[in-house]
């Protein structure tokens, strides 16, 4: 680990991280966490293209999040 915490919409795709905060608010939190990305879990990004939706998977789960969303999620890239 790096150390680095960056928004989850800056990680390119094939990129490995740890969810470290939410900054959404109690909706998003809970609305993540029954998707399975709570702190402390780790994803790997499937898809960045800086345009549209990201799809990251994590605890074998596919997860599509809109940009405004994935802003809010603090990361911590790791190694893959």
């Amino acid at each position: 680990m790096n150390g680095l915490v960056v928004s989850l919409d800056q990680l390119p795709r094939g990129a490995t991280a740890v969810v470290r905060q939410l900054r959404g608010g109690d909706e998003l939190a809970h609305r993540l966490a029954a998707l399975g990305l709570t702190v402390g879990a780790p994803f790997v990004v499937l898809q960045n293209t800086r345009r549209g939706p990201l799809l990251v998977n994590v605890r074998d789960t596919r997860i599509a999040l809109g940009r405004g969303e994935a802003a809010k999620i603090l990361v911590e890239r790791t190694a893959p």
